[in-house]
């Protein structure tokens, strides 16, 4: 009855799924192959390997007895042959995403993987299919550093126990774990298992000590725990062990977060290695929550924008509790936490809950009658959902407007349309925007953000660029336009002097302006917020800005439409700013406005490139923040949190009681 759960359907209806939604015939379709014994024996030992061909002509009895010797494990005398396809399609998807046939790609594959061990089945898992990807990787391609992120809802202790030694792959698991009270039950899938030896910081285990973790749980340990490290760490590779068991209404898990949750996960590893991304999947047993997020994973591979996200956007405190002592155990092992204020935290909050639940465990027939009815009323709210949260794509990516040699340096899928008509704007301004505009030669500028803003909002196009002489003014007349139009929340990230500030006070405008030096004229609040800071001259040391501060900020706000606009002394280089762009179309189902000043032609290109997703940004080398700037992103964070939740990761108890 154990296995019950891992079921062929489980590919069978996510395949359907996506056929549905019309995604297989946008993919590239990799045939799948047997993994040869010399790519299994990378990872597990010979006798393992051994135990598993013999299985292929036991009788029942003999299957039944050879399964007892493990854990949750049950052989079939077809599961040999699955597990080597399941081996063979990982492997053959890290050739087409390694030699560039792909930019990325996803495994449907069963067996799963990750609980599997050198010399044992597992959980399902008979061999560890992304601990083989990731050496086969390093053998064939020479791979320093692979990002492993384990989203799966259990440890993948399989895999910490291959690498936990190893410094060149960097895993990350979250799940659930109750304080050691959820399969598999191990001391070792806490927190404080950093790694060994050599590996010491480059293991990560976030476990989620109560049920119920939701949409901004996931973001909040994206945004505080693995982004950070990841970005540090630079992969050459990112292979996810892709597990939907930590999807709404999945028996196994018990979790609340939403399909689209999935989409905003891929959008945020896609930006690591260039883009080179293997998603190869583990777990997740509901068939309509695992199917449905299955095809947002596929969608945002295919560069689809992205659904808003929706649930409360706040961590519960038991997850801040949990990400607060990653960072902590971490500390001594990333630059990027050298100056975080991080202490270890009690886990109070689920303590207690622990010694209720002890008293009150449904019996076995009562906890069957409890999951069937779960099943169909979230397939219930699945259907509604995903009708709520899904949009049709606009037809075109990216729309400018032709300015000389602009068709020389724009990427080629980068759409021109026709300014608009002098008369025209001066009609609109006169009508609605004469306060702002108030020299003639302005007018001009202003034609190209507006034919190019109507059709974003329009949703004819899903994001756009326009050069200006005057981007400030421009920012300033495309936000009162955005509201005027009926956008309730728009986001707008000013980088350099911000001349106008308009006026933030009814909350349907947030400015988040960079710049190098304080801005007297308006002192930061809620809905205006000046972030001081002077890029690095050795590299790009704005990832700690980005993700500790405005992506939590930007995501607890959940916009309609972001514009980033650029203007004059801008503090940040192209690098700093082609991240922001490209971690921001996460939001407002990827609708962004940018507009630069028209005198930055490799900003303009670097930024156009962003917008159409051909190709991931180059960031810059990494470097690590100053002591003053990490202070500073910790002082703003302390000023908001109780504002903006999603900035809330660390921290006395008392903070978010």
């Amino acid at each position: 009855p154990i296995c019950d759960i891992e079921v062929p359907e489980r590919l069978s209806s996510s395949y359907e799924q996506l056929r549905s939604y019309h995604l297989v015939e946008r993919c590239v379709h990799v045939p799948a192959r047997e993994g040869s014994e010399e790519e299994i024996l990378l990872v597990h030992s010979l006798e393992h390997l051994e135990v598993a061909k013999s299985t292929q002509t036991m009788n029942e009895e003999e299957l039944k007895r050879v399964s007892e010797n493990y854990d949750a494990f049950f052989f079939h005398p077809s599961t040999y042959g699955c597990a080597r396809l399941a081996v063979g399609a990982a492997l053959q998807l890290v050739d087409a995403v390694m030699s560039g046939k792909v930019r990325n790609g996803m495994a449907l594959v069963r067996p799963p993987g990750h609980h599997s061990q050198r010399n044992a089945a597992n959980g399902f898992c008979l061999f560890n299919n992304v601990a083989i990807a990731a050496e086969y990787a390093k053998l064939k391609y020479g791979l320093q550093r692979i990002l492993i992120v384990d989203w799966d809802v259990h440890h993948g202790q399989g895999t910490q126990y291959i690498f936990e030694e190893d410094p060149s792959v960097l895993y990350f698991s979250w799940h659930r774990y109750e304080h050691q009270e959820f399969w598999p039950s191990l001391r070792e899938s806490d927190y404080d298992a950093v790694g060994l030896g050599k590996g010491k910081g480059f293991n990560i285990n976030l476990p989620w000590n109560k049920v119920g973790m939701g949409n901004s749980d996931y973001l909040a340990a994206f945004f505080h725990v693995l982004l950070p490290m990841a970005f540090e760490f630079e992969p050459e590779l990112v292979i996810v062990s892709s597990g939907y068991d930590s999807g709404i209404g999945d028996p196994e898990g018990q979790m609340n977060a939403t399909p689209e949750v999935f989409a905003h996960l891929t959008h945020f590893v896609m930006q690591l290695a260039n883009g080179k991304l293997c998603v190869i999947l583990e777990g997740g047993y509901h068939l309509k929550s695992l199917g449905e997020s299955v095809c947002m994973t596929v969608k945002t591979l295919l560069g689809d924008p992205v659904p808003q996200i929706t649930g409360e956007m706040a961590p519960c405190l038991s997850a801040v509790e949990s990400i607060q002592n990653v960072r902590a155990a971490h500390k001594p092992y990333w630059k990027w936490l050298a100056y975080e204020d991080t202490s270890f935290l009690q886990n109070l909050s689920t303590k207690s809950h622990l010694l209720k639940k002890a008293n009150s465990n449904p019996s076995t027939e009562d906890q069957s009658k409890i999951t069937n009815s779960n099943t169909v009323k979230v397939e219930r709210f699945l259907e509604l959902h995903m009708k709520n949260i899904l949009f049709p794509v606009p037809p075109i990516k990216t729309a400018t407007t032709g300015f000389e040699g602009s068709e020389l340096f724009l990427p080629e899928y980068v759409q021109l349309v026709k300014e608009m008509d002098k008369t025209e704007i001066k009609a609109l301004v006169s009508g609605f925007y004469a306060d702002l505009v108030k020299e003639e030669k302005a007018l001009v500028s202003l034609g190209s953000m507006f034919v190019i803003l109507d059709k974003i909002l329009k949703k004819e196009v899903c994001n756009g660029i326009a050069a200006s002489p005057t981007a400030a003014l421009t920012a300033a007349v495309a936000l009162r336009h955005s509201v005027r139009f009926g956008f309730q929340r728009v986001l707008c990230v000013f980088v350099g002097d911000m001349q106008m500030i308009p006026n933030t006070e009814d909350g349907k405008m947030l400015i988040i302006n960079i710049c190098e030096k304080e801005q007297s004229r308006k002192i930061s609040c809620k809905h205006y917020i000046s972030l001081n800071w002077k890029e690095d001259a050795e590299g790009n040391d704005f990832f700690s800005a980005v993700l500790g501060f405005i992506l939590p900020v930007a995501y607890s706000y959940q916009p309609n439409l972001t514009v980033i606009a650029v203007g004059p002394n801008r503090s940040l280089g192209t690098s700093g700013i082609s991240l922001l762009v490209a971690l921001l179309q996460g939001l407002a189902e990827s609708r962004i406005f940018a507009v630069i000043e028209d005198t930055e032609i490799s900003l303009m290109q670097s930024i156009a490139k962003a917008l159409v997703g051909a190709s991931t940004p180059a960031f810059g080398i990494y470097v690590p923040p100053t002591q003053e700037k990490v202070n500073k992103i910790k002082a703003l964070r302390d000023q908001f949190q109780q504002e903006w939740k999603m900035l809330q990761c660390s921290g006395k108890l008392s903070d978010f009681i």
